[in-house]
């Protein structure tokens, strides 16, 4: 078992955010969390992890629910990369990856030598070594977020949840990190608006639209002209699905009063 969330809803500034939405990510995958801006998925992760609280419906870990359970005890097990982060102290990379060790130590307790191993290992795993005495105010977005990676690392969950972690990325780091992802032992749940990384690196995929999940399935059983027709208003052809089950989609233009708008 790992985390799962049953018939979620969540509103704010009286606007249902979440409407009933229920995900069981398989463990040991990667699950891709889709759907247009603002059909949820942010909120969704959040509540995940038990930054939010729904307000009705249940997530729990290991079927236990996550209200029952300390928050120390949480941080242990899922870590979370965020799509932005800052801070007004200032810290070296290695000093933001340590981050990632507080949950495993005492309080005012001085990392332990397991603690700078991992944190040794997360820079090296997310090609960060030759940087980790850099000042994080010093790096480009797209090196913050592997830093953010890292720290996620250093932390040794068990579950990871990423809110759009390619988005500071050009490509060759986008298919990096992916690739690292699914090669990592967690259970993760990513979400994502490229719809071939989804396609490409994830093994089950939920979409959400205006706060309900509207399909859930492989990426060959999900990702259908469809099916991103009536979610995304685009009309695209998708390949065959290859001897993974891997489709590939390409946009020919979008819907508006059903005519097709050429994508230029």
């Amino acid at each position: 078992m790992t985390l799962a969330a049953d018939r979620v809803t969540r509103t704010a500034d009286g606007r249902l955010v979440l409407d009933g939405v229920g995900i069981s990510p398989p463990p040991g995958a990667m699950t891709g969390l889709l759907g247009p801006n603002g059909s949820g998925k942010s909120t969704l992760l959040r509540i995940l992890c038990g930054v939010l609280a729904p307000a009705s419906g249940v997530v729990t870990l290991d079927g236990t629910p996550l209200g029952a359970l300390r928050r120390r005890d949480v941080a242990r097990r899922v870590a979370v990369v965020e799509q932005q982060a800052d801070t007004l102290v200032e810290l070296t990379v290695a000093d933001v990856v340590r981050l990632g060790r507080t949950p495993h130590r005492r309080a005012w307790a001085p990392p332990s030598a397991a603690d700078e191993q991992a944190v040794r290992h997360a820079l090296e795993r997310t090609g960060l070594a030759d940087r980790a005495d850099r000042a994080w105010h010093t790096l480009s977005g797209g090196e913050r977020q592997r830093v953010q990676i890292a720290r996620a690392l250093a932390q040794e969950p068990r579950e990871l949840l990423l809110d759009e972690p390619t988005n500071h990325l050009d490509i060759q780091h986008q298919h990096d990190l992916l690739h690292l992802v699914g090669t990592l032992d967690v259970t993760s749940v990513v979400a994502l608006h490229d719809l071939n990384l989804a396609a490409r690196y994830c093994d089950h995929l939920v979409v959400l639209r205006q706060g309900r999940v509207v399909a859930a399935g492989t990426p060959a059983e999900v990702l259908t002209g469809e099916l991103i027709a009536d979610v995304y208003g685009v009309r695209v052809t998708v390949t065959d699905p290859d001897a993974d089950g891997r489709p590939h989609i390409r946009v020919l233009g979008t819907l508006t009063h059903d005519r097709a708008t050429p994508v230029r």
